[in-house]
């Protein structure tokens, strides 16, 4: 099981360095990061929108020490609100966040977390889109949570991430569901312990079949966060039963990741959003997509032998 092991390394410093070193990860990693600034993702944005998808922009970076750091992420994404007003899409352009950027992990983390993203949400509201506050390790959640339903107050277009394999979701899934929320659904990308989690795909994948029935069957506004062609399937039916019409929900994918099936979705009319990272700290990221499918981690594996 590689896995584990590479979100293990995803926290290692030294790892880090032999990582960002290796001669073949500048072009493993473009495959997954759409560019190191704005400006450079910007034409992204636009490419996905004139193909008839969405876009949902995460600025990357998790790793924050110092509440300095946490105010630039804050800035960062203040800035690219002035691109996506520039561009008047809409919600077809919404963003994501980690708290952990804002400074959720430091002392007094919570209301810092807090403070921070709540300029970024007003500003998204502002020019008519949405913000979503990405699920990190099982630590961070109850904080995030609070977070949500306090943002969701005065913008209740702000969304949140639940992910499948911890036992905790279907409870969580419930109460979003009662709350009308916008819930993005994803297997979960972090190393949790036995204890709060699912260790088995198969388990999981169940899970995920769970926790998806309660977000259609509810109040509120489904995000499907995978690239799995039989989960995919299950969400099309399920939707179906629940009377959803194509609008009332909508399935994500990573961008780098199933491109032809991103267009296939749209092309058959549903809403299909495309998560589309960006920024020079890449590498709890990059870790996480290696660990997600072998096939990323042999490709990597290939581009460094072939390199140098």
């Amino acid at each position: 099981m590689l896995g584990p092991v590479i979100l293990a390394a995803s926290r290692s410093d030294r790892m880090r360095r032999f990582v960002s070193a290796a001669p073949g990860t500048k072009q493993v990693v473009a495959r997954f990061i759409a560019g190191e600034s704005v400006d450079q993702v910007v034409p992204v944005v636009q490419d996905a929108v004139a193909k008839g998808l969405s876009v949902t922009l995460d600025v990357v970076g998790e790793d924050i020490t110092t509440r300095e750091q946490a105010y630039a992420a804050r800035d960062a994404y203040l800035e690219l609100v002035e691109h996506l007003e520039a561009l008047d899409l809409g919600t077809r352009a919404e963003m994501s966040v980690k708290l952990s950027m804002f400074g959720q992990a430091l002392e007094g983390g919570h209301e810092l977390a807090l403070a921070n993203v709540r300029p970024v949400v007003e500003a998204a509201a502002a020019i008519g889109t949405a913000v979503t506050l990405d699920a990190e390790d099982h630590t961070t959640l109850d904080s995030m949570f609070a977070i949500h339903e306090e943002l969701r107050k005065e913008f209740p277009g702000t969304g949140c991430v639940i992910q499948a394999y911890l036992f905790r979701t279907e409870a969580d899934a419930r109460r979003l569901a009662d709350s009308g929320s916008r819930v993005r659904l994803v297997k979960g990308a972090y190393k949790e312990p036995a204890e709060v989690a699912h260790q088995q795909k198969a388990e999981v994948d169940k899970a995920y079949v769970r926790v998806l029935r309660i977000l259609m069957e509810g109040a509120g506004y489904p995000m499907i966060g995978s690239h799995d062609p039989r989960l995919i399937s299950i969400a099309q039916e399920l939707a179906r039963k629940a009377g959803r019409k194509l609008d009332e929900y909508e399935f994500q994918m990573l961008f780098g990741i199933r491109g032809e099936e991103h267009l296939r979705l749209a092309a058959e009319g549903h809403r299909m959003r495309v998560y589309t990272a960006y920024g020079t700290d890449w590498y709890g990221y990059f870790m996480r997509r290696l660990a997600e499918k072998p096939a990323n981690l042999l490709f990597f594996a290939r581009s460094i032998l072939t390199k140098g």
